[in-house]
């Protein structure tokens, strides 16, 4: 198996600290908000990564935080004109109820910052200790200077950022790329006791210090968006290696940006999306499956159409597993030679970085397969029944049974007769019978049929009916 690695901008061939075991951490909400549609890939992402470390026989202990303490936070309860701990419960709860419905696997460890205060401080005290820290009037600060990797995982360099640099003035800070570790509380912020007077830790702190101590001094995978990489991930690095005196990650692992019709993301363009607004209107596995068509370090482009084309795509994937009558079956046939060879391709390409665009490509292959009514019957369920089993490690197919039994769109006869328009739209194409093509495409169009044409083949859906 290969990762790219962010720190050493190549992929590695993944060794972990313990054989068999991996432990990985990503970063989490700050729970001051619903999380928007950008946020839900990194949280796609990294489930679909657990979900393959956990197939491929490893076990896996995964850390994801939720930071409950933050600037964003407090600013949210004024604004609301509540306490920050009403904000953080409602948001907590928005959050949990909306990775159950775009059916993500909680993670073994889901620590919050406010339960590792004390962590927090003796861990600043200690950085205060070896000089890698110092106290400003109530506030702590890293010194970035004084440690010398600083900007090796963003590849900035100190000296190219004081260039241009426009940096709030701070008196109190040795050096304007200092950063916080410890914040003075203003009068009515949420507090606790400290060497240096009553404050908050810093974000950049907390994760170093929940995730040293869930996964230990030197852990496997820490993950995030590429908006983390500088500073987050960055001051992260400074700390735990100032503390400890060696990295505490071996492989560090970010998706990429979201656009929105080929803009960045944000509220002021008013192209903001919050995933349970998508949610209203597309399925999970659609949205799941829109951003695992492309490789999860690409940058990728939101907009309608997309997302119902991964709509459609589901889609076909259920209506195989229908069309070969998948519920129906007490026992499935084992694998044969064909089906292990596309299994050994899925492992292939999903060992290759987690390729999961080849890898749903693959399930489509199979779902060809499975429809295939010049293979046995055996054969078919083989087929489908591999489809179940790679789908579902890209997190498709829950609650396959429900879903099977609620989509009953179409008879088995009435597919076996689009299949067979598909073979005779497929020979006027061959004759260049344009005219009769398209009447069997429009004419299924209108019956709700939708048909794609794809370098392997034609594939059709059954459209949504509108309200």
């Amino acid at each position: 198996m290969k990762i790219y690695n962010t720190m050493t901008r190549k992929k590695e061939e993944f060794i972990p600290v313990t054989p068999g075991k991996v432990k990985m951490y990503d970063c989490g909400p700050t729970v001051y908000n619903y999380f928007h549609i950008g946020n839900a890939r990194n949280l796609l992402v990294f489930d679909v990564i657990r979900r393959y470390f956990e197939f491929r026989g490893y076990e896996v202990s995964y850390a994801q935080n939720i930071t409950d303490i933050d600037d964003k936070i407090i600013a949210q309860s004024i604004e609301e004109g509540v306490t920050t701990d009403d904000v953080t419960r409602k948001y907590i709860t928005a959050f949990m109820e909306d990775l159950d419905k775009l059916d993500i696997k909680l993670p073994d460890h889901q620590p919050r910052a406010t339960q590792y205060i004390s962590q927090m401080i003796n861990f600043i005290k200690e950085l205060e200790n070896k000089g890698y820290a110092y106290e400003a009037e109530g506030d702590v600060y890293f010194a970035v200077e004084k440690f010398k990797g600083y900007g090796k995982l963003s590849g900035r360099k100190l000296a190219d950022l004081r260039v241009g640099a426009r940096i709030e003035e701070n008196k109190q800070k040795h050096s304007p790329f200092d950063f916080t570790l410890w914040k003075k509380a203003k009068p009515g912020e949420p507090k606790w006791e400290s060497p240096w007077g009553e404050g908050r830790p810093g974000w950049h702190t907390e994760c170093v210090v929940m995730s040293r101590d869930l996964l230990g001094e030197t852990f496997d995978i820490h993950g995030g968006g590429n908006d983390l990489v500088f500073p987050h991930h960055e001051n992260e690095i400074a700390q735990g290696e100032a503390y400890c005196g060696h990295p505490s990650v071996k492989y560090w692992l970010h998706n990429g940006f979201l656009n929105i019709e080929g803009e960045k993301m944000s509220k002021s363009a008013g192209n903001f999306f919050l995933a349970r607004d998508i949610l209203k209107k597309y399925s999970a596995e659609a949205i799941r499956y829109f951003f695992l068509s492309k490789h999860y370090r690409s940058p990728i482009d939101f907009n309608e159409k997309i997302i119902m084309q991964s709509q459609a795509a589901v889609k076909t994937l259920y209506s195989a597993l229908k069309d070969v009558g998948y519920l129906n079956q007490k026992e499935l046939p084992e694998f044969l030679e064909k089906q292990q060879k596309l299994k050994e391709q899925f492992i292939d390409v999903m060992d290759d970085d987690f390729n999961s665009a080849r890898g749903i490509s693959l399930l489509f292959e199979a779902g060809k397969e499975a429809r295939n009514k010049n293979n046995t019957d055996d054969d078919r369920l083989r087929y489908a029944r591999l489809m179940v089993e790679l789908g579902s490690v890209l997190g498709f197919f829950r609650n396959l049974e429900e879903k099977l039994a609620v989509n009953e769109d179409i008879s088995g006869k009435t597919a076996d007769l689009v299949e067979l328009l598909i073979e005779y739209r497929k020979t006027f194409k061959q004759e260049k019978n344009w005219n009769w093509a398209d009447k069997i495409r429009n004419d299924l169009k209108e019956m709700g049929i939708s048909l794609k044409d794809t370098a392997s083949g034609t594939e059709w859906e059954i459209e949504e009916e509108n309200g």
